[in-house]
């Protein structure tokens, strides 16, 4: 494997759809995720490209901050992209989030 190869295998590009019953319905959201040469001892950067509202992402960067998203500040080696992606859909609707008004829909960071 050369080193594009490499690079091309750390840069992911994930989706989460909107909760039922929220404000988030309906909504589709793009995220990049991208592993360092120390991933999986080392959770992955995880950047919203769609504009979103929530306490543990950066609003002007949209980043997702590990200090804020526990599940990234405590990675442990076996989690999954979907095991990330899967939380961060579950913490749109935890109650600090669910209030939060949104940006317009189809705006980006």
């Amino acid at each position: 494997m050369d080193d594009a190869d490499d690079v091309f295998m750390r840069s992911w590009t994930g989706t989460i759809i909107g909760p039922h019953n929220d404000i988030h319905q309906g909504r589709i959201y793009q995220l990049k995720l991208f592993c360092d040469k120390d991933y999986p001892d080392k959770p992955p950067s995880v950047r919203f490209h769609s504009r979103i509202n929530m306490t543990c992402v950066n609003p002007e960067s949209g980043v997702v901050e590990a200090k804020k998203f526990r599940m990234l500040e405590n990675c442990q080696r076996e989690y999954t992209m979907e095991d990330i992606l899967t939380k961060l859909r579950k913490e749109m609707v935890a109650p600090h989030n669910r209030k939060l008004v949104q940006p317009r829909e189809g705006t980006f960071f």
